[in-house]
């Protein structure tokens, strides 16, 4: 079955021709790893996992990369606002370094409670430093690149397709478009990019490599290029992110990555909606965000947002609420009840077909959902079969349907309520004794009395 995705370079959904027969190439653009993920940021991830599971399941071989930033990436897309690492280390008092680290493990956490696959290549910023270095210096050679004022910059000028992606003219780009955000004067016109900056106004920036254009460090959009190209060489099937990528770092990466090889990157540019809140889009920059860890304290198992994501396509903008989270928390649990009770897996093709449909139309992961329910209601199947279904369809949606839920046992108060039962039964104290079962029974607990005592088990 042939896969159908929404290309943003043609604003079409058109059927998926892989480079090379059976195996596809996808580039994600990874964390800025300066303070936790939002669940925003999370959405997509989700989707990406999503996507590469989708490919696998329809019989693909499929390589994926992703880059840790750890580096270079400033407050504002277009090379202007604070170094968000400098800020993050400046917030909690700990190193650039400290600060990577910490938040690298820490989206590695949040990724594997969203039970998300790690991509197969994974590379820092700060460890291709030397690739770089390469890369400016073919840009310059050919005339694409430009030094001023101790940085080197990418003249947008030279690409004529630079708008290509975006569809928006030059004039509406980002460049200096916060009262607060000095333009740099060091740009032959406001649209060109930095590759590499040896004078900025963060004279404490501690992250800073030697290099023929001085001491210093790289700009964002760089590095998405180069690791690209190292990883999975200088064709791309699929390049994804999230839409606010689309308009400066997805064109200004197409600008320098197809100076730099002379050919075509990318055939099929993916991108994933906004989860908005009351006041637009989630974004760490408003100050307050939720991330995966808060939504647990608030007690939303992270499977519960999952289940709420893939209800809805991720090309559209989905509204997160308390009650859509509510909602979502009690027909997730529902369902996983359902599927916990079913019977030992009995092999069957049967709505395997439907579910590759569901997934092959622009990953409609609603659809693909529903037939989960579809499959429990289905009367002619066996409860073995229903279980062999779904697990299939597991494989992709990930959603623990058969991981049964770890309960927390304080063993020691278990005790103390059955010997309290016992105490108020030899007393003839029914009900209390009924009282105290049933407050047993609320917490899971299953009470069997025999002539040799009271024994408990987990319901």
């Amino acid at each position: 079955m042939n896969m159908r995705l929404y290309n943003t370079m043609s604003l079409n959904v058109e059927e998926f021709v892989p480079i090379e027969a059976g195996r596809v190439k996808i580039y994600t653009c990874g964390p800025t790893v300066y303070n936790y993920a939002h669940i925003g940021n999370l959405r997509t991830y989700v989707s990406e996992d999503i996507l590469v599971r989708a490919f696998r399941f329809l019989g693909y071989e499929v390589s994926r990369a992703m880059n840790i930033t750890d580096v270079g990436h400033l407050e504002s897309d277009a090379d202007e606002g604070e170094d968000k690492m400098l800020k993050g280390a400046r917030r909690e008092r700990k190193t650039v370094w400290d600060i990577a680290d910490y938040y690298t493990e820490a989206f590695f956490r949040d990724m594997a409670k969203l039970n998300l696959e790690t991509p197969d290549i994974v590379m820092r910023a700060t460890d291709q430093i030397e690739d770089y270095i390469e890369f400016i210096s073919v840009l310059e050679e050919k005339g694409y690149a430009y030094r001023a004022g101790g940085n080197v910059y990418y003249d947008v000028s030279k690409f004529p397709r630079y708008t290509e992606l975006s569809r928006m003219p030059l004039e509406n780009l980002q460049h200096g478009t916060r009262g607060d955000v000095e333009l740099d004067e060091n740009k032959r016109n406001p649209y060109d990019f930095a590759l590499w900056f040896t004078k900025s106004k963060f004279d404490e920036q501690e992250m800073k490599w030697d290099s023929p254009f001085g001491r210093g460090y790289p700009g964002w959009h760089l590095e998405c290029s180069v690791i690209a190209l190292k990883a999975l060489g200088e064709r791309l099937d699929i390049h994804c992110g999230g839409v606010d990528h689309i308009s400066t770092h997805h064109t200004n990466e197409i600008a320098q990555t197809e100076s730099f090889t002379g050919q075509k990157w990318v055939n099929y540019w993916w991108h994933a909606e906004f989860l908005l809140t009351d006041d637009g889009k989630m974004s760490k920059s408003k100050g307050e965000f939720l991330s995966l860890s808060r939504l647990e304290e608030l007690g939303y198992d992270p499977m519960v947002y999952k289940y709420f994501l893939l209800g809805s396509h991720y090309r559209r903008q989905l509204a997160f609420s308390d009650e859509g989270m509510d909602t979502a928390k009690t027909a997730y649990h529902k369902l996983k009840e359902r599927t916990l009770a079913l019977a030992e897996p009995i092999e069957t093709t049967a709505y395997i077909d439907e579910f590759k449909a569901a997934l092959a139309d622009d990953l409609n992961t609603a659809n693909a959902l529903t037939l989960i329910y579809t499959v429990l209601k289905d009367d002619k199947l066996s409860s073995g079969e229903k279980r062999y279904i779904i697990e299939q369809m597991e494989t992709v949606l990930g959603l623990d349907l058969f991981v049964e839920p770890e309960i927390d046992v304080d063993t020691a108060k278990i005790e103390r309520l059955i010997a309290e039962r016992n105490q108020a039964k030899q007393a003839k104290n029914w009900a209390e004794a009924d009282r105290l079962r049933d407050e047993l029974q609320a917490m899971g607990i299953s009470l069997m009395d025999s002539k040799e005592g009271t024994t408990w088990k987990l319901n």
